[in-house]
């Protein structure tokens, strides 16, 4: 008797699935929670600050140029910048405004070339700390190093591509070098900012250089056409844009950031892991004013063709709630001027 109720409950769950597949299903896009970028109320870079740069290890002056034409065009006239494709490198910078009133500007100051590697190959957060000492910082500038492909910095490819942190450089003693101090307190009285930029182009530029390279993991697209033909060179244009958007908001350890104070999250790191407009970590927006070529994007005539630099330091979607920064979940895109 028992079995004359199998054939009726089989045809009741066919019946079921049936129905069920027939009725389509909706699939909603759960939006994340707002990043929060909080103000720990230290002292933030604002004014005028010029940048100056120490070369380490052998670069062309071409290679040179390319970051060089990139901190000049932090400072652009807004006119200048308002003629050319938009937006402009001086219009992604304008919104480090909107964490502080008076956000620093940025312009080129000196150089020093080093292309004997003075302390060696191999370096360590203290070396670099003791060369950026070496660009007589003070508290109206930023010192930052630039190591060219063979330089080996510790951490490296690792578990990163630069960094940015702060010293205070010592008077030097008489026929020795200054010193300088890495991992600094988070007042900021006494202390320069500083940043470090690996030219990764022979050792990861999977890592340091995508999407100008075939990404080291995940999706083997084509890389991008390089703006400056130089892989490595415009890896460190897109990693530089990055330090110092965070060098400006959070510059002794005390400004914007989320996280641990060890292991902050900022300006442009915060917002990885989101997607928004179907954008995706280093898919460029379409080319200004302009088609693209394939997989090559437009150039500015002029001299030299523009660089990289990514498109949304944060505050390009944030809100400001008294000391908090409510960051809209939304990734470092690239955006190429």
């Amino acid at each position: 008797m028992a079995h004359n109720f199998v054939l009726p409950i089989l045809l009741l769950a066919v019946s079921l699935a049936g129905a069920g597949a027939a009725t389509p299903q909706q699939l909603f896009l759960v939006s994340p929670a707002p990043v929060t970028l909080t103000n720990h109320h230290g002292q933030l870079l604002t004014g005028n600050h010029s940048v100056n740069l120490l070369w380490y290890g052998r670069f062309t002056p071409a290679q040179r140029a390319v970051v060089a034409d990139f901190l000049l065009s932090l400072s652009s006239p807004a006119a200048a910048a308002a003629s050319g494709p938009a937006p402009s490198v001086a219009q992604w910078w304008a919104t480090t405004a909107r964490y502080h009133p008076g956000a620093a500007r940025l312009a080129l100051g000196r150089q020093v070339l080093d292309p004997s590697l003075s302390l060696g190959r191999r370096l360590t957060e203290s070396s670099l700390a003791a060369l950026a000492a070496r660009l007589a910082p003070h508290r109206g500038s930023v010192a930052v190093v630039i190591t060219a492909p063979d330089v080996l910095v510790d951490g490296f490819c690792l578990s990163r591509c630069g960094l940015h942190a702060s010293s205070s450089a010592q008077q030097p003693a008489r026929g020795g070098p200054a010193q300088a101090q890495a991992h600094p307190p988070t007042r900021g009285r006494g202390r320069f900012a500083y940043a470090w930029v690996g030219n990764a182009a022979e050792q990861c530029p999977g890592e340091c250089a995508w999407p100008f390279h075939q990404p080291a993991y995940g999706s083997q697209a084509p890389p991008l056409v390089a703006p400056n033909a130089d892989v490595g060179m415009d890896g460190v244009v897109i990693n530089l844009a990055t330090l110092l958007a965070g060098a400006v908001t959070n510059p002794y350890g005390g400004g914007f950031f989320q996280g641990p104070s060890e292991a902050p999250l900022e300006a442009v790191t915060a917002c990885t892991g989101g997607v928004r407009g179907r954008r995706l970590p280093g898919v460029p927006r379409p080319a200004a004013r302009g088609r693209r070529h394939g997989r090559q994007l437009q150039r500015r005539r002029g001299r030299r063709p523009p660089v990289p630099a990514p498109g949304h330091v944060g505050p390009q979607d944030l809100a400001m709630l008294h000391t908090r920064v409510a960051l809209i979940g939304r990734l470092s895109l690239l955006r190429w001027m």
